[in-house]
């Protein structure tokens, strides 16, 4: 195998998941579940949960070894088809599932210590409340601004949810449905995406990964804004990859972009900058086989105009709060905060003060690993823990590819994605979020991408 041989020599049967590594994964799972099931009886994960994460890491390893294979020949447009379709069937299917298995579990149609679910949905209520005793939509959306103090980070997901409420009722399974919706569109937008940097083979692979992977379908039965943020990322950066490779430059081909990157920053101001800044690298250091300089030059100036009108009043003030000096001083703090948590029988976990940057940082794409024993209120972590273990397992092929990457001299092909999803890891590394799943969701299309690479590259 050799590791710097370029891309486009790649042959085509090697863009599938091997049968030998999913048998392997499946064993490894099963093994670490009895293992961690044995060594803590007192704190076995509930047997309805454990049968969750089976069905995910089943599910997952399996048919991504079979619809590689089955779907190797099929046409493009047959292949798109079919990926909708599977996709959203899927996406549906856990939908219902969880809407009326959370009832059962919770008395609600929320997980377990909702949170910021309550409010999203507080909110989108208020505002029909208001429109519906004659207010205005957008003087009802000011006023719900006022009254939940939202930061700007927030005030996206809320006035879609506003927006939705309004037009389709306040039916929490509508929103769930239509969750659905955007995760396929993000499904179909990574298969292109992979398709146009890596190859078609690639691009398959990357599209099965992302129809399968149990963490982009768990959020589909949620309230929170992880799959809308989502797709705006992938379609920021699908825009992008689109707008550099146009022969002829069209200024009007840039909008899209730049509104999928405005509404981003009303998702998480962080994640608006991250785009931003990925494209900058990607105009400065892509081959000029991809991006000419006339079209480098018109678009450094339309990107940088958007910055610099962007950054001002609270989105700079957002964005320095996510980078500013004190940061490892409130990391520092949150684990050390978390060491102190204790459950029931006054157990702590007294080796979570020494985790920081230093520890999450060679870690950083592998993270957060999978909770398998009933620890105090982490039953939603133990509800996706099969979702965790195949990050887990896929982590290894995205830091072959990475290493495939640099060797080969490639690196400068993909400059656009690898300069998005590095730029997120190192937000990630110095917050107080390295070890949160959630967090991890706006990069997780992209892990998949480069797993399915690194993956076809060590066959």
């Amino acid at each position: 195998m050799n590791i710097a041989q370029p891309i486009n020599r790649l042959q085509p049967q090697g863009n599938y998941v091997p049968k030998w590594m999913s048998t392997q994964a499946l064993y490894c799972y099963v093994a670490a579940l009895i293992v961690a099931t044995g060594m803590y009886m007192s704190y076995a994960i509930e047997w309805y949960l454990m049968l969750v994460g089976v069905v995910s890491v089943v599910g997952f390893f399996y048919y991504s070894n079979y619809l590689s294979k089955r779907w190797a020949r099929l046409t493009v447009k047959t292949f798109t088809k079919r990926l909708i379709v599977t996709s959203f069937s899927i996406r549906l299917i856990y939908t219902l599932f969880s809407y009326w298995f959370y009832y059962w579990a919770t008395g609600e149609h929320f997980e377990w210590h909702p949170g910021d679910v309550v409010a999203y949905h507080a909110a989108g209520e208020y505002v029909v409340d208001l429109v519906n005793h004659g207010n205005e939509i957008w003087d009802a959306i000011s006023t719900m601004y006022r009254w939940g103090s939202y930061e700007l980070s927030d005030r996206g997901y809320v006035t879609y949810l506003a927006l939705q409420y309004t037009l389709l009722g306040t039916n929490l399974l509508i929103t769930r449905i239509l969750k659905c919706v955007w995760s396929t569109w993000t499904v179909v937008m990574m298969y292109h995406l992979a398709s146009r940097q890596f190859g078609e083979g690639i691009g398959r692979l990357t599209g099965i990964f992302c129809m399968l992977m149990p963490n982009m379908i768990y959020y589909c039965g949620l309230h929170l804004k992880e799959v809308e943020m989502v797709f705006l990322a992938v379609a920021a950066i699908d825009q992008a990859d689109q707008v550099m490779r146009l022969r002829k430059f069209n200024v009007w081909k840039i909008l899209p972009m730049l509104l999928c990157v405005l509404a981003l920053f009303t998702f998480r101001t962080v994640l608006g900058a991250v785009v931003i800044l990925a494209l900058g690298c990607a105009l400065t250091l892509s081959s000029t086989r991809i991006v000419s300089w006339g079209k480098r030059i018109i678009m450094i100036l339309l990107a940088g105009g958007l910055l610099l009108t962007m950054m001002g009043g609270r989105l700079e003030q957002e964005v320095r709060e996510i980078t500013n000096q004190d940061i490892r001083a409130e990391q520092r703090r949150n684990m050390e905060w978390r060491a102190g948590r204790t459950d029931s029988q006054g157990n702590a976990n007294q080796f979570a003060k020494y985790a920081g940057a230093a520890v999450f940082a060679p870690l950083i794409t592998t993270i957060p690993f999978p909770t398998m024993v009933a620890t105090p209120d982490q039953e939603n972590q133990r509800m996706i823990h099969g979702g965790n273990f195949v990050k887990n397992i896929l982590s290894g092929f995205v830091v072959f590819a990475i290493f495939c990457l640099l060797f080969s001299g490639d690196w400068r092909r993909y400059v656009l994605s690898e300069a998005y999803y590095a730029g997120y890891l190192v937000v990630l590394v110095f917050s107080n979020f390295a070890q949160s799943e959630r967090f991890h969701m706006p990069i997780m299309p992209f892990m998949l991408m480069f797993a399915a690479y690194g993956m076809s590259r060590f066959l």
